[in-house]
C-alpha cells in the first residue's frame, strides 16, 4: 500500500470521526435544551403510561391522598362533566371521558352516543359498535380530575370536548377519617363500578 493511499485512508477516518462526534454533541445539546419540569418526566404514548411510585401520602382539605402510581396520558376529550355535590366534589369537580388509540378518532367515537352522569361515563350505538366493545373499554375511560394547584385548575376549566390533552400526575386513593374512601382503578381493561381513574393532576396541557 502506498503512502498516499495510507494518508487518504487516515484523512477519511478523521472526517468520519469528526462527523460522528459532531452529531453526538448536537444530540446531547438538544437533550440539555429540552424543557425539564419540576415533576418526574413521564413518556406519552398511544395508551396511558403507568409506573410504580414511592411517594408518601399527604393531606389535602382534610382528606388523606395516597399515591398509587405515576400516570401520564395523551388523549382526546370525548366529554366533560362538572360536579358540585358529594364528598367527591370537595376535591374533584370535573370528570373527563378520555379516548386514545382508535377511540381518539372522530370517525370511531363520533357514531357513539357518549354521556356522563353520577361520576360515570356511558356510551351506546345503533346496530353495531364502530369497533369491538372490549377495544372501546380498553381505549377510553372516565377520569376524575383532582387539580394539584391553581394553575392546573385554570387549565382544566378551559378543557372542551374534542380537544387533545396531555396529563401527568398520580393515580391516587382518597380517604377520610369518617371511613369514606375513593380509590382509583389501576387497569385500563375494567368497566363498570370502580373502573374510573382518580387522577391527581400535576400538569395539564391542551393541544392547539
Amino acid at each position: 500500500m502506498s503512502l498516499s493511499t495510507v494518508v487518504k485512508i487516515a484523512i477519511a477516518l478523521l472526517i468520519a470521526f469528526f462527523a460522528i462526534e459532531k452529531l453526538r454533541v448536537h444530540r446531547a445539546d438538544q437533550r440539555l435544551r429540552s424543557p425539564v419540569g419540576t415533576t418526574q418526566q413521564q413518556p406519552f404514548a398511544d395508551t396511558p403510561v403507568q409506573t410504580a411510585t414511592r411517594d408518601a401520602p399527604f393531606v389535602r382539605q382534610g382528606y388523606e391522598i395516597k399515591p398509587l402510581a405515576n400516570f401520564a396520558v395523551r388523549a382526546r376529550v370525548l366529554s366533560r362533566e362538572d360536579y358540585s355535590l358529594g364528598r367527591e366534589a370537595d376535591l374533584s369537580r370535573t370528570d373527563l371521558a378520555l379516548g386514545w388509540q382508535r377511540m381518539a378518532d372522530p370517525a370511531v367515537y363520533g357514531p357513539l352516543n357518549v354521556s356522563q352522569g353520577g361520576r360515570w361515563y356511558r356510551y351506546s350505538w345503533r346496530d353495531q359498535p364502530p369497533i369491538p366493545l372490549q377495544e372501546i373499554i380498553e381505549s377510553s375511560a372516565n377520569m376524575h380530575m383532582i387539580a394539584a394547584d391553581a394553575t392546573v385548575e385554570r387549565a382544566l376549566a378551559k378543557v372542551r370536548k374534542g380537544q387533545f390533552v396531555r396529563i401527568t400526575g398520580k393515580l391516587v386513593e382518597v380517604s377520610h377519617a369518617s371511613g369514606w374512601r375513593w380509590t382509583s382503578s389501576l387497569t385500563r381493561s375494567d368497566s363498570g363500578a370502580s373502573a374510573c381513574e382518580l387522577v391527581w393532576v400535576e400538569s395539564l396541557q391542551v393541544e392547539d
